[in-house]
């Protein structure tokens, strides 16, 4: 009898670790796309767009994130004509490179990012680093990363200033789902150098509406530490927003 349900607990487990191989696709990749816009007394036109994808092999996992936003206003004067005027243009991009050890929980990773906000202290903020990057949890609800190494960062202010620096970059990544309809995710990241330090953090929860369409509410941070005196240090943005899951 114990023999017996010893093998059954057995061919539970390799079924579950099959189950767990077999869910993990080689490849995906989602589109994200959010439109606002009023009207009245300021009329606004706002856009928001992304696209995330996750590269899964035998030796590499990878991440790649691009996305843009955009806002245009349009008010009254004083003189009672319309004045039309950007208020919001930014891009993002990173890619993430995980090499997996004799152990694919344990990686040596190679990070670069490029973030042009014309609205911001900055003409561009780039970044490059690699180091240690580790899974400390993956099951089927929950998944847990994360990165730490050190890099450089390629900064210019919107004066023309150079605040290129050595940096420490940590980052983090949290996944659970929810139920075979939802999911929450969250991201952190900073890197500290001695001239900025810059963070990121995004909260989502998106919950399928339909096959491969979902609908998405976010909520993102941008920090920044050193910034001129009329610019404000701490961006946030919340967004509403469709997402299509192509893979």
């Amino acid at each position: 009898m114990k023999n017996q349900a010893l093998i059954s607990l057995v061919a539970m487990s390799l079924s579950s670790a099959v189950f767990a191989q077999d869910d993990v696709k080689p490849f995906t990749m989602e589109g994200e796309l959010g439109f606002i816009s009023t009207s009245g007394n300021t009329q606004t036109t706002s856009i928001s767009a992304g696209i995330t994808a996750h590269q899964e092999l035998e030796q590499w996992s990878n991440d790649y994130i691009a996305k843009g936003l955009y806002k245009r206003e349009t008010v009254e004067g004083d003189d009672g004509e319309d004045i039309e005027f950007t208020s919001a243009q930014k891009f993002f991009g990173s890619a993430q490179g995980n090499y997996k050890l004799s152990n694919p929980d344990y990686r040596l990773f190679g990070f670069a990012s490029y973030e042009d906000d014309r609205f911001s202290n900055f003409n561009y903020q780039a970044t490059v680093a690699a180091g240690w990057n580790q899974k400390v949890l993956q099951n089927k609800r929950h998944t847990l990363e994360y990165s730490i190494g050190p890099g450089y960062s390629f900064v210019e202010t919107q004066e023309g200033e150079s605040l290129d620096s050595a940096i420490v970059r940590a980052s983090t990544a949290y996944t659970w789902k929810i139920s075979s309809t939802a999911k929450f995710t969250q991201t952190a990241s900073t890197e500290v150098g001695s001239e900025n330090t810059k963070s990121r953090a995004e909260t989502a929860l998106t919950a399928t509406i339909s096959g491969n369409l979902s609908m998405r509410l976010s909520f993102k941070l941008d920090h920044n530490t050193n910034v001129a005196d009329d610019v404000e240090k701490l961006d946030t943005e919340t967004a509403v927003s469709l997402v299509y899951n192509f893979f």
